[in-house]
């Protein structure tokens, strides 16, 4: 598992917060309409071989095992069907977001899922798990939110979020193009992409925008069936095999 303010652009100029959220997690940002330079990327390269996913009992993944203050800075390093890629946190740049991260990453939290939202030339969402009753401990588990102190650039990572205050939890999403446009809104950038951009920008995102305004992936049904419904039905999704915190 990206609505700060659903904004209307132009017609619509003040609608780009509300899509990054998913159902109690945080949507996430609504895409811009598109244009020419957001024509759709080359074809992936081949992937690599098959990885045997990583898995965690739900005890495991409870909220309250998240209490960790993070590093000041520091690198998550993730691996994926597609390849890998690494995400440099600054401490500074989003406090709360930089420690949920932290912790996140540190107790497996990642490992297994999908990158259940990709649409080119705006982002890549992920963060919902894959087991629904790990989903179930953590749509509430939300952290206060952070002021946006950075741009929203390509390659830069944030957390969705809805329009409502404090409502961050555990769903991300990486920039593929400068969305300057989602700073009002307030996705506070906690860190950047420094090795994979590749990787990143070639996740699958055939299937579009997510269900109802399109015909991606539900984040509800995520929530509630998990990987079970993501492998039946949207089998060509890219998936997170491991991610690590690793020496800056």
């Amino acid at each position: 598992m990206i609505d700060r303010a659903s904004l209307a652009l132009a017609a619509r100029a003040c609608c780009l917060a509300g899509t990054l959220l998913a159902a109690s997690c945080g949507s996430g940002p609504s895409a811009p309409p598109a244009t020419a330079a957001d024509a759709p990327l080359s074809a992936a390269p081949p992937s690599p071989p098959a990885l045997a996913p990583v898995h965690h009992a739900a005890t495991e993944l409870d909220p309250a095992l998240a209490t960790e203050r993070a590093p000041d800075l520091y690198r998550a390093r993730f691996t994926t069907s597609n390849g890998t890629f690494i995400i440099e946190v600054h401490r500074d740049w989003a406090p709360n977001g930089a420690d949920r991260f932290y912790e996140l990453v540190k107790m497996g939290f990642f490992d297994d899922t999908r990158f259940f939202r990709a649409i080119a030339g705006f982002m890549v969402q992920f963060g919902i798990p894959g087991d629904p009753q790990v989903a179930a401990k953590w749509r509430e588990a939300r952290i206060p939110d952070d002021p946006a102190k950075q741009s929203n650039l390509r390659g830069y990572v944030a957390f969705a979020q809805t329009s409502s205050p404090n409502s961050r939890t555990t769903q991300v999403f990486i920039d593929y193009r400068d969305n300057t446009q989602l700073d009002a809104s307030n996705f506070a950038p906690f860190g950047r992409i420094v090795d994979g951009m590749d990787v990143v920008t070639t996740l699958y995102k055939g299937y579009g925008e997510g269900a109802p305004n399109g015909g991606g992936p539900s984040q509800d049904r995520i929530q509630s069936e998990g990987n079970a419904y993501l492998d039946a039905e949207f089998p060509k999704l890219d998936r997170i095999v491991t991610a690590q915190i690793v020496a800056p």
